[in-house]
């Protein structure tokens, strides 16, 4: 994984403390009351209507009310057993929930129905490569791709996972056509930029962690690996500065505290 590079010494500093890239996250817009009000009333308009249920199941996903979307989903699947974008929704928040064998269970269930539903392979691959199935995780997200998929999450993820093996060159071609289909998303920089690291190629790593921060400011990774560009370059005060940042973010991130350590001036 990208927390375990090795691109050279820096003294105290260890490339263990670039940031371990994740997967593209779940779309995390709020669901709004006055959106989930409206839903609530076509779906009491149409009761029998399963599409209904999992548009308003995706709208509480959103929102962050879990148990709201799985009884959503479950009511859509009820309505439709081969509704397997329903399935597929519901694994998403299994996910979200760390329920990773229900997830699976669910995604084996969509793609039983439909064999060519890229987005589950996408899911479902993602599962396994956090539980450290590689080879299955890389096998769904081929099979993603394979099937043409326009989702950058199937790039991304196998990239994540060449990343994770020292391909690096593999890596950021994937990180790369991620970033073609969706040039918005900062995760793809931030994972490129570390596999820029692992070559020695600092200047293009801080001009994808300087994108990564442009997109998604938020993140303490994207700060920590900043700081250690810096860090190499020799540039101790802008580095203490961005690891200052980061802890300021998350004030358990090991990365960022340690590094603050080791610039202090």
């Amino acid at each position: 994984m990208a927390g375990l590079i090795a691109a050279g010494a820096l003294g105290a500093c260890q490339t263990s403390d670039l940031a371990d890239v994740q997967a593209i996250s779940l779309d995390r817009n709020q669901g709004l009351e006055q959106n989930i009000g409206s839903l609530t009333q076509t779906v009491n308009a149409n009761p029998q209507e399963p599409e209904g249920y999992n548009v308003r199941g995706t709208a509480y996903g959103r929102a962050g009310d879990y148990d709201a979307a799985i009884k959503d989903f479950s009511t859509a699947i009820q309505l439709d057993p081969n509704f397997y974008q329903a399935y597929a929704n519901r694994a998403l928040v299994y996910r979200q929930i760390n329920e990773p064998a229900k997830a699976v269970a669910d995604y084996n269930k969509a793609l039983a129905i439909n064999p060519n539903y890229d987005s589950a392979y996408i899911g479902r691959g993602n599962v396994y490569r956090v539980a450290g199935r590689n080879r299955e995780a890389l096998a769904d997200f081929q099979r993603a791709i394979d099937l043409k998929t326009a989702d950058p999450r199937a790039y991304h993820n196998r990239g994540l996972l060449y990343q994770r093996d020292g391909q690096h060159k593999q890596a950021i071609e994937d990180f790369s056509t991620a970033i073609s289909i969706d040039p918005k998303a900062a995760e793809p920089y931030s994972g490129r930029g570390v596999s820029y690291v692992a070559l020695g190629d600092l200047d293009n790593a801080f001009a994808d962690f300087n994108i990564a921060l442009k997109l998604d400011n938020t993140k303490a990774e994207y700060w920590v690996n900043q700081a250690i560009v810096y860090e190499q370059q020799g540039n101790k005060p802008r580095a203490f500065k961005a690891y200052a940042h980061a802890a300021s973010l998350d004030p358990k991130y090991a990365p960022a505290k340690e590094g603050m350590a080791r610039t202090r001036s």
